[in-house]
């Protein structure tokens, strides 16, 4: 039976681990750590995420400074906005909710982000100490990747690690994070040519392609480690398929395909999409003690 990579109650031991570390400083600190997400439009998904967010931010005490935008905000007040949260001391980690409206310059907004409070990991300063190995706020996701591989033991050094997408939310920082674990790393992405070839020689396969059921059975390798990091919703007509198990989510990856030839396997949802969260949450306490003075307890949670 392969191992399920649990993200969902790894989450919950690391926010256990993080509200223990706020209760624990308040009395040096005065305050509470601040988490400001910044939410642009309408999006529903972006709506469900930010909610997501809060609602983790409620559980463990940090206190929320969310806002939510209109639409057609230009370029120049949204970043008055951020400014003013740069300068807000109460305000530890800032993130700018993605995709924005098409008239909005993200790469601009991102870099206007004090990266000391860049709590989503994409500023470019932020970036960079992850190519130099430095310590800094990291990007989320590929953190909490990197998390549930070491929490569930899975050996990194040595291996061949394949990560499908190269975005700079997923791709680019995972494969970094890969490196620097000692793993020999490949990046596939939508012009690969023979892309099942390419990814059945990975002992570990990330997939963060944004592609629903990309990856199946003729893509992986026996005993091979498969993390799926997108999550889809599915169409009406696909709802109610057997081997869908009548979920109305899924990855970028066939799991009810691949899950008897794996090692291990992380499932959607459930998986990374937790840990995303709880990253972003170990980023803003981490800012948190560094701003006031407190011990860094919480940085070895960060790759």
């Amino acid at each position: 039976m392969p191992k399920i990579l649990d993200g969902k109650k790894l989450a919950q031991e690391i926010e256990l681990t993080l509200q223990q570390a706020i209760e624990s400083g308040l009395e040096v600190a005065k305050r509470r750590p601040g988490l400001a997400v910044l939410r642009v439009g309408n999006d529903p998904a972006s709506g469900v995420y930010v909610n997501y967010k809060e609602k983790a931010c409620d559980r463990i005490g940090v206190r929320s400074f969310a806002k939510h935008l209109k639409e057609d905000i230009s370029l120049e007040e949204l970043t008055e906005t951020i400014k003013s949260l740069n300068e807000e001391k109460n305000v530890d980690g800032i993130l700018l909710q993605l995709p924005l409206p098409a008239h909005l310059d993200e790469a601009a907004l991102l870099r206007s982000i004090d990266p000391d409070k860049d709590a989503d990991g994409l500023h470019p300063l932020n970036l960079g100490r992850l190519i130099k190995g430095e310590k800094g706020p990291r990007s989320c996701t590929p953190a909490g990747v990197m998390s549930l591989l070491e929490r569930n033991q899975i050996k990194i050094e040595g291996k061949r690690a394949v990560v499908v997408g190269r975005s700079i939310l997923v791709g680019k920082p995972m494969a970094l994070m890969l490196e620097a674990a000692n793993a020999t790393v490949t990046i596939a992405h939508s012009r690969t040519k023979d892309l099942p070839s390419l990814t059945r020689e990975a002992d570990l396969l990330v997939v963060a392609a944004g592609k629903p059921y990309l990856i199946g059975e003729n893509h992986v390798s026996e005993n091979c480690v498969v993390v799926d990091v997108g999550i889809h919703r599915l169409p009406p007509d696909q709802e109610n398929m057997k081997e869908l198990k009548k979920t109305k989510l899924c990855g970028d990856v066939k799991i009810f395909e691949i899950e008897d030839k794996v090692a291990a396997y992380s499932p959607v949802p459930g998986g990374v999409g937790p840990m995303t969260v709880t990253m972003l949450l170990a980023n803003t306490v981490d800012r948190w003690q560094k701003h006031c003075g407190l011990p860094l307890t919480i940085s070895h949670l960060l790759p």
